[in-house]
């Protein structure tokens, strides 16, 4: 657990420190309406060399979509488990949890929609002003995958669905995060800290539901 916890809030500093830098280094008027943009050197390179696609922006929300669909089922299982057993400290800490890292995963969104990092590239012909950091597809993407690949290697016995739907599960990530960094909406810093910001998250998730795991053993052994 400790280890678990270490690693989480050692990627929460770095995402903290992180967030500090693209505010003070390299900040040009490259965002949309000329708007300020750290690390403005690195995410116009990047931008330029990627260029922009609606299509693959639009096939990453739909993976998003799809990736999101798991946070449902979850929520259903929970949902099952408390019907059944008619109290909520009956559910599973695990679920529980679960449900405490969504939570959190949708603060973060919220919090940041508030505070304004910085803003959009330009893209296309659209030209509103939207909040940019962290990247809320990799933040919520990736914190719902990587949680769900925990909780499919704890509940699936059987080796080859297991197997499946994990590497089901990286995929979809995968193909979200690299899709948001290459199709142009985002600035590659703004990809680079939802994935420090979910790494974070999903390891205190990690260490937190082990924990409760071993106690729960350990009241059955007893």
């Amino acid at each position: 657990m400790k280890k678990h916890l270490g690693i989480g809030l050692a990627f929460l500093v770095l995402f903290i420190v992180f967030t500090v830098l693209v505010k003070v280094v390299d900040v040009q008027p490259v965002g949309r309406r000329g708007t300020d943009v750290g690390f403005a050197s690195l995410n116009k390179n990047f931008r330029e060399f990627t260029g922009e696609s609606k299509t693959i922006c639009k096939v990453t929300e739909i993976f998003g979509y799809i990736g999101l669909a798991a946070a449902g089922i979850f929520a259903v299982i929970g949902l099952l488990q408390l019907i059944k057993r008619k109290s909520l400290k009956k559910v599973d800490a695990d679920i529980l949890l679960l449900g405490g890292l969504y939570a959190v995963l949708l603060m973060c969104y919220i919090l940041f929609e508030k505070i304004v990092i910085n803003y959009r590239p330009p893209f296309g012909a659209e030209d509103a002003l939207e909040a940019s950091f962290p990247s809320s597809h990799t933040l919520l993407l990736l914190g719902i995958m990587a949680s769900t690949v925990m909780q499919i290697l704890y509940r699936i016995k059987q080796k080859g669905l297991r197997v499946f739907c994990s590497s089901l599960c990286c995929a979809i990530a995968l193909i979200v995060v690299i899709g948001r960094a290459i199709c142009g909406i985002h600035w590659l810093t703004d990809i680079l800290g939802g994935l420090l910001l979910a790494i974070s998250l999903s390891w205190i998730y990690y260490g937190l539901a082990f924990a409760s795991r071993q106690m729960t053993e350990r009241s059955k052994e007893e």
